[in-house]
């Protein structure tokens, strides 16, 4: 075979291959976990969205590591999905003028974290985006039943 099949059909070796698997599993469940608290929250960017930004984050950092790239040069992609998440994250806001408020920064704030943690997958530190997403989790949930019981007590704390 050539170069071009050989790097279209090079397969690793089994635990290789098992390892790349397993992180982008984590990466799945992890943004997926994020995904189905929007989701259950009614947004727009929810359960697909999250784990496909999870997973493409995963890629762009496994891709490279896999084709050997140097770390420094690793950098500069991570700063790329840094960066370019935003514009996918600008798509969730909306200024709604006629009600004078902004929504969907929280969404878009989400997805912004959920490519750090496809990232961080990618890079193989497993505990940093399953403590990052445990964490992300209590501020989605406990945080925003906190903040609907400040909101149903009305402007000055009365109900």
């Amino acid at each position: 075979m050539g170069p071009l099949q050989d790097a279209l059909f090079e397969v690793p070796d089994p635990g290789h291959l098992a390892r790349v698997a397993g992180r982008l599993m984590v990466s799945l469940v992890l943004g997926g976990l994020l995904g189905y608290e929007r989701e259950r929250a009614g947004k727009a960017a929810g359960l697909r969205t999250h784990i496909l930004v999870a997973l493409g984050a995963t890629l762009f950092v496994l891709g490279p590591i896999e084709a050997g790239m140097a770390v420094a040069d690793l950098s500069r992609v991570i700063q790329g999905i840094v960066a370019g998440i935003g514009f996918l994250g600008a798509g969730a806001i909306l200024k709604l003028v006629q009600h004078e408020r902004v929504e969907g920064l929280t969404t878009a704030a989400n997805i912004w974290f959920t490519a750090a943690i496809g990232t961080a997958v990618g890079s193989g530190h497993l505990w940093l985006p399953i403590l990052g997403t445990t964490m992300a989790l209590v501020v989605l949930v406990l945080l925003g039943y906190v903040e609907r019981r400040w909101a149903s007590r009305g402007p000055e704390g009365t109900s």
